[in-house]
């Protein structure tokens, strides 16, 4: 009977993992443009233009002028795309902890070419060994070959690896190759995900 691999690196997902938007702000913002709800998400994750973004075919500049386009607003498009978002501190303290028991953490984000300079500006980059950004790497999640690409780079094995993500349907590619794979559903249940896998006491 083979023993199970032994994780010692966690792949964190960045929006809705470790970074988080207010959504009544785009709510506001269309309010005062006079655009029906919903109108500008409709438009920036548009299928085929996000793909554009998040393999790196197109800038976050492009994107933005792209959704102010599609409403007829671009004004309105470049104040609700302006945010940041706001860092959980819970998350970055547990990062912490996991970096201090010598677990490498990283980040695999569908991101754009803004991702480094975000990060730097949240305070976020310091607390993190690695960052993975799919507009750099040319694939996005779920494609395994974003996975491969992360693995490869920090020289690990998949098994070695536990990723989650808030998004389900972004795990496949990660639970294909290998890897312990979660849904994210809020600190508290990753933190006993991470106390069962041995990572945090």
């Amino acid at each position: 009977m083979s023993e199970t691999p032994q994780i010692t690196t966690v792949l964190l997902d960045l929006d809705g993992v470790i970074r988080h938007f207010e959504t009544d702000h785009r709510a506001a913002v269309e309010a005062a443009a006079g655009l029906a709800p919903g109108t500008l998400w409709d438009a920036a994750f548009d299928e085929a233009l996000i793909e554009q973004l998040i393999t790196g075919r197109i800038t976050r500049a492009a994107w933005t002028a792209a959704v102010g386009e599609a409403v007829g607003n671009p004004q309105a498009a470049a104040e609700w795309l302006a945010q940041k978002g706001t860092v959980d501190a819970g998350m970055i303290m547990m990062i912490d902890e996991l970096r201090a028991s010598g677990t490498t953490v990283a980040i695999l984000t569908n991101g754009s070419d803004t991702i480094p300079a975000e990060l730097e500006e949240l305070g976020v980059t310091p607390h993190i060994d690695a960052v993975f950004n799919t507009a750099e790497i040319g694939y996005s999640k779920p494609d395994r070959r974003a996975f491969e690409h992360c693995c490869g780079a920090l020289g690990v094995s998949p098994t070695e690896v536990f990723f989650t993500d808030d998004s389900e349907r972004k795990l496949s590619g990660a639970i294909e190759i290998g890897m312990s794979s979660e849904h994210f559903v809020g600190v508290a249940t990753l933190r006993d995900q991470l106390v069962a896998l041995g990572l945090l006491p």
